[in-house]
């Protein structure tokens, strides 16, 4: 996995919003960058649901939420409508992103569950890995970037 202290690795990919992404494009703002296993799952669901609560929070410490995991941009589109998310999700079914932050199990296609806290740098402050206890991951992750709020 990477690890706290270094540059976040870049990617561009398509969002559930229908813009392409890249990510060295948010810098000047925190970016909540996590990832998920797999759609429609009961705990990616609650998952979403949790960081779409805490979203208006997120916003206004001037953070932008991302969500990722390896399932295809229909079916992340399909899931970004069912859960209502308002920030941007994007597929993976290469893994690709997912290998260039090491966060997929070994000899499985799926990816951890892991968030990471860019800073305005594109600097990663925060890793958290919880594979259950998501309203807790992202209660979290909130304080994270609250964190870097303060310090900035």
């Amino acid at each position: 996995m990477v690890t706290l202290d270094a540059p976040a690795p870049d990617f561009e990919a398509l969002t559930t919003q229908g813009q392409r992404l890249r990510l060295s494009a948010l810098r000047g703002r925190p970016v909540v960058l996590f990832f998920f296993p797999a759609a429609f799952t009961p705990v990616c669901t609650q998952e979403a649901k949790h960081f779409g609560e805490a979203l208006p929070q997120l916003r206004a410490l001037g953070a932008e939420v991302v969500g990722v995991s390896t399932d295809t941009h229909q079916v992340q589109c399909d899931f970004a409508a069912a859960t209502g998310a308002e920030y941007p999700m994007v597929g993976d079914p290469s893994a690709g992103i997912a290998r260039g932050y090491d966060v997929v199990w070994p000899l499985l296609k799926r990816v951890q569950r892991v968030t990471f806290v860019i800073d305005a740098r594109g600097i990663i402050r925060g890793i958290f890995h919880h594979e259950l206890r998501v309203e807790h991951h992202v209660r979290m992750v909130v304080r994270a970037v609250q964190s870097l709020a303060t310090a900035g």
